[in-house]
């Protein structure tokens, strides 16, 4: 079972185009194993650049972030609670990815939640066999979801500088 709350910090033509919490819902299941309780938080770029900042000491917004409860805490989660997390996704820096790679901006945004549930999860892409692994795991759930290869044609992938 999945718990999704969904935070909106972004307003107006900024929030143009921002998912629908069904959808978030839709795409945040397709890369589920499990439980879990999740937040997403829809941020501006002054916010995302300062979690950035603050959590990975890279003074720029980027476009997604994610952040299990538990990992690297003194106070794990007790064994036998289900997965939580939180994701930002950070609105201005994903609409101007998706525009200049000319992909739908939907699909960049279920890219990125893919990502960010596969983060919560304890993937990561910190050497590039891992990277490989996850790029694949999240085409194969993408490619579920009706959203082609997100990295066909991307030098840049989603994981950025």
């Amino acid at each position: 079972m999945l718990s999704l709350s969904v935070q909106r910090a972004v307003r107006g033509a900024l929030a143009a185009g921002v998912p629908l919490r069904r959808q978030l819902l839709r795409w945040c299941r397709a890369a589920l194993r499990g439980d879990a309780e999740v937040v997403i938080r829809l941020v501006g770029e002054a916010e995302g650049r300062a979690l950035n900042r603050q959590y990975r000491g890279r003074d720029y917004a980027t476009n997604v972030l994610s952040f299990a409860y538990g990992e690297g805490d003194d106070m794990p989660l007790p064994p036998g609670l289900p997965l939580a997390g939180d994701i930002v996704l950070c609105v201005p820096v994903i609409a101007d990815e998706a525009a200049r790679q000319g992909k739908a901006l939907a699909d960049h945004y279920a890219h990125l939640v893919v990502h960010g549930m596969l983060h919560l999860q304890g993937l990561d892409h910190q050497s590039e066999a891992d990277a490989l692994r996850m790029e694949a795991l999240e085409t194969e759930i993408l490619a579920g979801l009706g959203v082609g290869d997100p990295y066909a044609g991307d030098n840049d992938g989603v994981h950025g500088p």
